[in-house]
């Protein structure tokens, strides 16, 4: 090995250079990231288990050591390995962690993270709200509301179905829209409607026949998920949407206070 190779491998992970996405490295380092990812978060190492070694990692999938320590960089800064250099990365086994202020907008959190947030849209209607919608959304007797289904993913991997209702004057802009829009919330910032403060509800579900579809886990497999009520800053509701997220791919962190607190514990209301 030469002297100048032996200087880059001992370069700490913080100080590596890490190539652009569009490159054959970046390329490189996010396959391994990707695929390393998805075996810790279904459980393949265990938490506290150990990754193999970085030549093995190295040899498994064909890559230089140094697009392997990238790879275990992008998994240090999700929280998913140790940072310790010089020995096998211990498997630490959390999820990404997703604050309340965050979950008003599932691309902003996802760039926070320093991952890559995609949006496909499945399906787009125009119909009459049934009354849960109504009163959700504040509507009229007869008022129509516009339903989508998307598939959103984190660099590439799918990681939550997202149902979301929009009352008349919000859900004709969003039927505008590409059908690849990462953020519909960013866009329809630019015509003045803003997501502000929003209600969330956060339990436990088993996926259906589509969330299966989707996702590509079995039919009731349990699947997180986060119900949000938004509102813009008059207190008029903009979205109602529901969120499933499968296992392993987020957490949520809660503060609150002895002086003020939004957070309420309540039974579980069959749906």
């Amino acid at each position: 090995m030469t002297g100048s190779a032996t200087r880059l491998d001992e370069t700490p992970l913080d100080e590596q250079e890490v190539p652009e996405a569009g490159t054959a490295g970046g390329a490189l380092y996010r396959r391994v990231a990707a695929d390393l990812r998805e075996a810790i978060t279904t459980g393949a190492y265990g938490e506290a288990g150990r990754l193999p070694a970085e030549g093995a990692l190295a040899e498994r999938y064909g890559v230089s050591r140094g697009t392997v320590r990238q790879a275990l960089a992008v998994l240090r800064a999700d929280g998913l390995v140790t940072s310790r250099r010089g020995t096998r990365r211990v498997v630490l086994g959390n999820a990404r962690v997703q604050s309340f202020s965050e979950l008003l907008s599932f691309t902003h959190w996802a760039r926070a993270m320093g991952e890559e947030p995609g949006g496909r849209l499945e399906s787009l209607v125009r119909r009459p709200a049934d009354a849960a919608e109504r009163e959700q959304l504040r509507l009229e007797p007869g008022a129509e509301v516009y339903v989508t289904l998307r598939l959103r993913t984190l660099s590439g991997s799918a990681v939550m179905v997202e149902r979301t209702v929009y009352p008349p004057h919000v859900g004709v802009l969003v039927a505008q829209l590409p059908p690849d829009v990462v953020s519909h919330t960013e866009h329809l910032r630019e015509h003045g409607i803003l997501f502000t403060d929003a209600d969330h509800t956060i339990d436990v579900v088993a996926a259906n026949a589509e969330d299966a579809k989707l996702l590509g886990c079995r039919r009731g497999a349990p699947l997180l998920r986060e119900r949000r009520r938004t509102t813009d800053p008059t207190g008029c509701p903009v979205e109602w949407s529901q969120d499933r997220y499968l296992p392993g791919t987020v957490a949520f962190s809660v503060h609150n206070s002895m002086v003020t607190s939004a957070l309420s514990r309540h039974a579980r209301a069959d749906d």
